[in-house]
């Protein structure tokens, strides 16, 4: 492949390592297919405001496609470019037929700031301290007045492969249904947002072909993009799904999988 003009990565388990800091070397190499011309862009299943901090930490101040897909962030100016969100009326139809599925499962929904759960959804997150905020019941959950790009469906007796299969077999339909390696998170999206859907328009607005585009990854929420670039890159420890399906693999994230590849293509970092 030629030196790709744009670098789409995402996050968790795949430029970050384990601790979830970027470590010197890929920061290195992201800084010189900068320097080279290429663009960089996160595409991510985390919101703007885990972003944010990480911007702040390594000096990002591009663009990331957060949310699976659902938003556009300009992370030098904190706005957010463009977004799809989850209509209310939407999560909670499939909140109900999950709830059938799978007995005990809870519900949150993320909004881009924060994650409003109800009782049942006992999932914590240390990073999003005083963003997590509770509603009574689930009833209240359906009366949040904003803007959802996630509904955020947890169990705590199903891994999210199980959930995810559930949830396809209880014959939920009409949203996007992947995960990203949470313990036993689902997270639903609008029809059709994937966040290869949204980097295809992104780089269309950009003259930017899909063949110009590497592409790095390792759940399941990652494939449309890594089928969709010109080179996608499972990483190491990658989802047995995403081996399977991706012929081109790279080392773990804790190996700088993502560097590897990056200097192979622009050179070692000086």
């Amino acid at each position: 492949m030629l030196r790709p003009r744009l670098i789409a990565s995402d996050l968790d388990g795949t430029l970050l390592r384990n601790d979830g800091t970027l470590s010197p070397r890929t920061l290195r190499a992201l800084r010189t297919a900068e320097s080279a011309g290429a663009e960089i862009v996160l595409v991510t299943a985390r919101p703007p405001r885990f972003v944010d901090r990480l911007a702040g930490a390594a000096g990002f101040a591009g663009t990331a496609v957060c949310s699976n897909g659902a938003m556009v962030y300009d992370i030098g100016t904190r706005t957010v470019v463009s977004s799809r969100a989850l209509p209310l009326t939407t999560a909670r139809r499939v909140a109900t037929a999950l709830a059938a599925a799978v007995p005990g499962i809870g519900f949150a929904l993320e909004t881009g700031n924060h994650v409003l759960y109800e009782p049942a959804y006992r999932l914590r997150l240390s990073e999003d301290t005083g963003a997590e905020l509770p509603v009574p019941s689930l009833a209240d959950l359906w009366l949040a007045d904003v803007p959802v790009t996630k509904l955020l469906a947890w169990s705590d007796r199903l891994d999210a492969d199980a959930l995810l299969a559930a949830a396809e077999a209880g014959a939920v339909d009409g949203v996007q249904l992947t995960h990203s390696g949470g313990r036993g998170l689902l997270e639903i999206s609008a029809s059709g947002v994937t966040k290869a859907g949204t980097l295809s328009l992104l780089c269309a607005g950009r003259g930017i072909d899909a063949a110009e585009v590497v592409a790095f990854g390792d759940m399941p929420n990652d494939l449309s993009v890594l089928e969709w670039a010109g080179a996608g890159y499972a990483m190491g420890n990658a989802h047995p799904s995403v081996l399977a399906a991706i012929a081109a693999h790279t080392l773990s994230n804790e190996e700088d999988g993502v560097a590897d590849v990056i200097e192979r293509l622009f050179g070692p970092a000086r």
